[in-house]
């Protein structure tokens, strides 16, 4: 097993679409491990392939608590079939140390993809938990898509990433979410509203 480099934000390679994964070869079940591994030796809660510097569709996950026994994922041409609410996520990524941002997710999600050994399988994550967050994540950089690119907050983000060192961001791939971001501003007048 190996701890791999992470690319860091700035990273043309960060920006790649994955190629799909035709054989799950020993190689790919070496690269599996050495993602979990790598993925742990930096406290992250998931990695995809790009973000080590292959351009392949897989990404690995672990998203089991302190005193939980540890539960790696790994998914392989994954597919989101289903995706359904919104919701803020305040998320960090290990291609950017330090940096966190508040961006729009869906807050439920369903994937199918393969396991480590070639297995289809079919996997749901709801309200908004842990698990949905970082499976649209992790897929995300399968398309070469980073999570800066769903900032709620553009001039947050900017600064953020200044404060860190990291570059600016790229505005031409931020994505316009307005049915997302109009249900989250929804939730939260809503929630202001039963607070009170």
């Amino acid at each position: 097993m190996a701890i791999l480099k992470i690319l860091k934000y700035g990273d043309e390679k960060l920006r790649l679409k994955s190629k799909e994964i035709s054989k799950v070869s020993k190689k790919i079940k070496t690269l599996a491990h050495d993602m979990i591994d790598t993925m742990y030796a930096n406290n992250g809660v998931g990695l995809a392939a790009p973000q080590v510097g292959e351009n392949l569709r897989m990404f690995v996950i672990d998203v089991s608590m302190d005193d939980e026994p540890l539960n790696p994922i790994v998914f392989i041409n994954p597919k989101i079939i289903k995706k359904s609410g919104a919701i803020k996520s305040n998320e960090g990524c290990l291609s950017f140390p330090q940096a966190y941002v508040d961006v729009r997710r869906y807050k439920n999600v369903m994937v199918k993809a393969m396991d480590i050994n070639g297995r289809p399988f079919v996997l749901e994550a709801k309200n908004g938990e842990l698990l949905a967050k970082a499976i649209q994540h992790e897929y995300d950089h399968l398309d070469g898509i980073l999570f800066i690119d769903h900032s709620r907050n553009i001039f947050d983000a900017i600064e953020v990433l200044k404060q860190n060192n990291l570059p600016s961001i790229e505005q031409e791939k931020l994505i316009d979410e307005p049915e997302l971001e109009e249900e989250i501003l929804k939730n939260e007048k809503h929630r202001t509203r039963n607070n009170h």
